[in-house]
């Protein structure tokens, strides 16, 4: 699988703080399509965007976007 398309926690994250993909996106400064593309696999987030969406969600970048073989 390539990084593109690896998958992540952001839309579990988002969802368990009910927050939209707009509200989301307001916190982390990007638009509701970069989170809806982040949350899909379609895009990946630059190490500074990556920080800004842990930072507005409590966790970790390695938390959101780390290999689940890492996580565990």
């Amino acid at each position: 699988m390539d990084e593109a398309t690896h998958p992540n926690m952001v839309r579990k994250w988002r969802r368990w703080h009910e927050f939209s993909q707009s509200e989301l996106a307001e916190k982390a400064g990007v638009s509701r399509q970069t989170i809806a593309n982040i949350e899909k696999g379609n895009y990946s987030p630059s190490v500074h965007l990556a920080l800004d969406i842990a930072r507005a969600l409590g966790k970790t970048v390695e938390e959101l976007f780390g290999d689940e073989q890492e996580q565990q």
